[in-house]
């Protein structure tokens, strides 16, 4: 436990990549394997299971600490982390215990299936024999809360580092739905077939955003166009006679689009394909496809009626693999010339569907494509470079996302409630109310989009203003208006407004705007008429 808490403390108190890099392949060149693999599983939210409630480990917190709950429980939203609430609380100790990780990680996972009684006592002795980052890592680890700021391209730096093994090959052997339970490191890392896994996808290449329009590129004649589509981006497998779905952002979700099945009807074995999971009804995309897809995501089974309410298919705009191949290295422009080839000709039954390219010679003429976008049913444009390969994580320079300017509403506070982290002790969630009548009515909540100084200004505010308290929410006097950006809007029966925003955040603080020019309901309701 004690090199990967000097691994966590290298990692957490730096913001430099070279320093998180070199300490990962320090770590990598010399830990047991089991406790490298766990490692990866861990920096990748391959989490152990929570074995004990955050109600009991805040009692025993408070109890161990000689202090009454009530106090822990004031801490505890200003500190902003249960783990680390526990670790200031409890009276300081030495680390007198030498059990590698790994092997805390096994006995954490045995007192899971324990009663109260036997967590307390597992509990308060691995308190008593640890200290400092060991503690506060074992405290993350039984509350299943261990994340850090590790990203797999920074991942996949140190161990080709450490491993002399090419980063995109690691890149690809970390995807997939493995777990320390079920290989090994010399399986995971070192073994020459590490394809085996036919359920395997490839990383996902993503795009920078694109601000000021395609002027400042090179010649349009380089460039390939398409639409940025509002579903849900996703990998479909088809290997061994089997099909696989798998989401960027590494779920296997296959079983949540049964639709897909039938592609091993029309798609040759060896096809992996990248494109967008839409909602097809009944010739077209069908308007906010990402929303209406959010139900399937928690479903272990898809319900006959979701089926055929909302039907799915895969709007394919890239080509990783052909005929067993990875060709990710392939021009673009030829990848696409072999997509546009195996999708030609598939019947209108067919559940994969070829994302159509954009003509242009010049950029103005994608002006006109992004400004007709909504109509597409798309959220703007995809500008890929004619002769990129197909890379890993986010890269810039050959594929850029165009997207649409967002929608926007002047909205008044109404609600405020604590952030967490390095924000606990700020107001950072609001929730925001528009007109209907002389009353507001709640329509939305957004938490970012502020400088760190407006949140302590307008902090300072909700303290001297707060009318009643729910909780850790406070109502506050209505007053402030805030101009509310968002992505897309539909009918929601589950809200009071009858509207659902996405992706909502503060665009700015309209201290110009008096709080009876905010917006009104029905100027949603035109939205959702125009847009939804």
């Amino acid at each position: 436990m004690r090199a990967f808490a000097e691994l966590f403390t290298a990692i957490d108190q730096s913001t430099k990549t070279t320093i998180k890099v070199n300490a990962l392949a320090a770590y990598f060149n010399a830990a047991d394997d089991v406790d490298k693999i766990w490692t990866i599983a861990l920096f990748s939210g391959r989490r152990p299971k929570r074995a004990v409630t955050t109600t009991r480990l805040r009692e025993w917190g408070a109890e161990v600490a000689g202090i009454p709950l009530w106090l822990f429980e004031e801490c505890y939203p200003i500190v902003g982390d249960l783990a680390e609430t526990i670790a200031l609380v409890l009276p300081p100790n030495e680390t007198t215990d030498n059990r590698p990780l790994s092997q805390w990680i096994t006995d954490l996972r045995a007192v899971y299936q324990e009663d109260e009684a036997a967590k307390k006592r597992f509990v308060l002795d691995a308190w008593a024999r640890l200290g400092g980052t060991e503690r506060f890592i074992f405290n993350k680890l039984i509350t299943g809360g261990m994340r850090v700021g590790v990203s797999q391209k920074l991942m996949t730096r140190a161990l080709a580092r450490a491993t002399d093994r090419d980063g995109a090959e690691l890149a690809h052997r970390l995807m997939g739905n493995w777990h320390p339970d079920d290989t090994t490191w010399h399986a995971l890392i070192e073994a020459e077939d590490a394809s085996a896994d036919a359920s395997r996808p490839y990383p996902f290449y993503l795009a920078y955003a694109l601000e000021d329009g395609p002027e400042a590129l090179d010649a349009p004649e380089n460039w390939r166009a398409e639409w940025k589509w509002d579903g849900i981006r996703g990998q479909l497998i088809l290997r061994g006679g089997e099909y696989f779905v798998w989401s960027r952002g590494e779920e296997l979700m296959t079983d949540r689009f049964p639709e897909l099945a039938r592609a091993v009807d029309y798609l040759p074995d060896g096809t992996v394909l990248d494109g967008e999971l839409l909602v097809w009804h009944p010739d077209r995309p069908q308007p906010e496809s990402f929303n209406t897809l959010q139900p399937r995501i928690g479903r272990k089974t898809v319900p006959k009626k979701l089926l055929r309410d909302a039907p799915v298919v895969l709007h394919a705009y890239d080509l990783l693999e052909h005929q067993g191949a990875d060709i990710r290295q392939t021009a673009f422009k030829e990848r696409r010339k072999l997509l546009e080839t195996l999708c030609n000709g598939l019947p209108s039954d067919a559940p994969v569907r070829l994302s159509p390219q954009l003509p242009f010679e010049e950029w103005q003429a994608l002006h006109a494509f992004r400004d007709g976008a909504r109509e597409a049913q798309a959220e703007g444009l995809m500008l890929k470079r004619a002769d990129s390969p197909y890379l890993s994580g986010r890269k810039k320079g050959d594929w850029w996302k165009w997207k649409l300017a967002p929608l926007t509403i002047d909205a008044v506070m109404i609600y405020a409630q604590s952030g967490s982290g390095r924000r606990a002790n700020l107001f950072t969630d609001f929730t925001f109310a528009v007109w209907d009548g002389d009353a507001l009515v709640p329509f939305t909540k957004a938490y970012s989009g502020l400088t760190d100084a407006e949140f302590r200004k307008i902090t300072a505010w909700v303290r001297k203003n707060t009318q009643a308290r729910f909780g850790p929410v406070r109502q506050v006097t209505p007053h402030h208006v805030f101009e509310i950006a968002f992505e897309g809007i539909q009918a929601s029966p589950r809200h009071k407004s009858g509207v659902a925003l996405r992706f909502p955040r503060m665009l700015r603080w309209r201290t110009d705007k008096p709080m009876a020019e905010a917006n009104t309901l029905d100027d949603l309701k035109d939205m959702l008429a125009t847009y939804g």
